[in-house]
Parts: structure tokens; C-alpha cells; sequence
């Protein structure tokens, strides 16, 4: 579909459910809500699935969107969701409607958004508002600055291209806070998450001279951390910051016994090339996937893998 299509189609529906993924980021919360805001503004009946996992500073932006109990949709539209096995917990149903960015992205909706060239989902739902025929107000200026600017570490990834700083200017331009969400997203974090930021950095792994880094984050150090699932926002991040590195990998036990792997990479390396193996996907320089195992054996199965994709 294009965004003329995209937004006709959803203008012509009522009862509309729109949906965020598991272990939710800036992205798919500020995308989903501020889809949900204009809608709502057209007159649409529109509401989130209450994902379970979102809370603190998102829940501040988003709690007021989260469907009343016993809401019966219509309609389900998904944000930010590149597969089906990342509907947050609970969800169950079919989805209508995929707006996204991934260019692994399964297909699993009726029809499809996907735009793959875009830093984030933020940048799609930023263009299909201006095709409802209306402009963002504050308040979805300031979410979609939200799933921008965490999708590309405030502008700091590679994804942080031309467009992209066109549609922050544009956010800004409509009414967008960036001082505050600057501020909450990547200035301040809690006491939890600085102690685990300790116990990830003392724990660092270096292979091929410096040129891969590995964090993997126990269950023992979340529980040692006392953290919340909001501090674990862009972890990452950290283990790339490494001077020398071109490839880190982010491996984070599950409470169901399953590790969640961040691959972020140089351009020596796909990330995606990586994750795929495991049935993962994402982008080229930002990938993730998720194995059956804890830490230790996803780390020696991911550096075997690494040396097969990156000879």
C-alpha cells in the first residue's frame, strides 16, 4: 500500500485496535499513539492494546490511549512489528493493517505499510497523518519525536540519515518537546539500571582482538540490579561503545529460559546476516533474534555463527 491508500483505508473503518510489540521500545509506543491520537481526532473510534510491558515514561505518554476493558475491535493494526511472534503478551487475533520498517518483515497482516528505507516507524505514521489531510498536533509531534529519536540512539546510529533529520525538523516544527524527551529518554536513568551498566561493563567479552564485543546479561545481574523492565531500554548500545569494536552482541536472558540477542555492527558486517540464522532479522547495522538457551551457550553459538558470516 501507499500512504494515500494506508490512510483512506483506515479512515474507513471504526473500532480500531492498534497494537505495539513485545518488550516494547520508544518506536513502536510513539508510532501506535500517535496513530491512535489522530485518528481519534478523525473522528475514529481508536485504542491501544494494553501491552503489559509498557510502563514508567512510556505509560506517561501513552496510558491514556489503552483500550477500556471489554473494547471489541474491528479492526487491528500493528506498529513496529515485524513478525507475529512479537505480539505483546496476551495479544491474540489476527492483524489487518502492518505499518512498519523492517525489511525482514514477515507479511503476516491482511496488507501492508512497510517501509524499509525509514530510520524508524515514527518517520511512516509521521507521513500518513499529513495524508489524513491534517497536521500533527503537539502532543503526536512530541510521540513520534519519541520513536524517532530512540531509533536512532538520538541520532547517533547510522540509520540517522537526511530523511531523518527532515522529520525532526518537521516534528519540531509542529510543536514537538525534544528538550523533555531528551531529558527523560537519554539523560536521566535510575539508580537499577547505573548499577547494571557496572555489572555489564565489569562483565565485557572481547574477541578477535577487540573487534567483537559480547555482553551477556544473567538473570542473576537483573535480579542483583533490582531493575524494572523499563531501565533495560537500549541495552544495546553499551557494549559497542567500546573503542575498536565493529560488531557487539547483547545477549539477555528470558524468564523462560530463552536469551534475547541485540547484534549492532559496523559496516564490515550485517547484522541481520548474523540474526537470520536464527530466525531473527532487522536491519543491516541493527538485528535481533532470540535463542533457545541462556547466556553462555547463545554466546558460543552466535561466535560460531560470526565466524561462518564474517570470514
Amino acid at each position: 500500500m501507499n500512504y494515500k491508500q494506508c490512510a483512506k483505508q483506515l479512515l474507513t473503518h471504526e473500532n480500531i485496535l492498534i497494537v505495539t510489540h513485545r518488550n516494547p521500545d520508544g518506536d513502536t509506543v510513539g508510532s501506535a499513539a500517535a496513530l491512535c491520537s489522530a485518528l481519534k481526532r478523525a473522528g475514529r473510534t481508536a485504542w491501544l492494546y494494553p501491552n503489559p510491558q509498557i510502563e514508567g515514561k512510556q505509560l506517561d505518554y501513552c496510558g491514556r490511549y489503552f483500550a477500556p476493558e471489554g473494547f471489541v475491535p474491528k479492526y487491528v493494526v500493528s506498529t513496529d512489528v515485524a513478525e507475529e511472534t512479537l505480539f505483546p503478551k496476551g495479544f491474540e487475533g489476527k492483524v489487518d493493517l502492518c505499518i512498519d520498517h523492517h525489511a525482514t518483515n514477515r507479511g503476516f497482516a491482511a496488507e501492508s505499510l512497510v517501509r524499509p528505507e525509514k530510520a524508524s516507524c515514527a518517520e511512516i505514521i509521521l507521513e500518513l497523518i499529513q495524508n489524513m489531510n491534517t497536521s500533527l498536533t503537539k502532543g503526536e509531534a512530541t510521540l513520534l519525536y519519541i520513536g524517532l529519536s530512540t531509533d536512532t540512539g538520538c541520532f547517533q546510529y547510522a540509520n540517522a540519515n537526511a530523511a531523518a533529520f527532515r522529520a525532526a525538523a518537521e516534528m519540531l516544527r509542529c510543536g514537538a518537546d525534544s528538550q523533555e524527551v531528551n531529558r527523560r529518554f537519554f539523560r536521566k536513568v535510575s539508580l537499577a539500571r547505573l548499577k547494571l551498566e557496572s555489572l555489564i561493563y565489569g562483565s565485557l567479552r572481547f574477541y578477535r582482538g577487540g573487534e567483537i564485543a559480547v555482553a551477556c546479561v544473567t538473570r542473576e545481574m537483573l535480579e542483583k540490579a533490582g531493575v524494572s523492565e523499563e531501565d533495560l531500554d537500549d541495552l544495546a548500545s553499551l557494549a559497542g561503545r567500546a573503542e575498536g569494536s565493529e560488531l557487539s552482541l547483547t545477549i539477555r536472558e528470558q524468564e523462560d529460559g530463552t536469551s534475547k540477542v541485540s547484534v549492532r555492527s559496523s559496516d564490515k558486517v550485517s547484522s541481520r546476516a548474523i540474526c537470520e540464522v536464527f530466525g531473527g532479522g532487522g536491519h543491516e547495522r541493527a538485528s535481533g533474534c532470540t535463542i533457545y538457551g541462556d547466556a553462555e551457550k547463545a554466546r558460543e553459538m552466535l561466535l560460531n555463527v560470526i565466524d561462518e558470516v564474517w570470514k
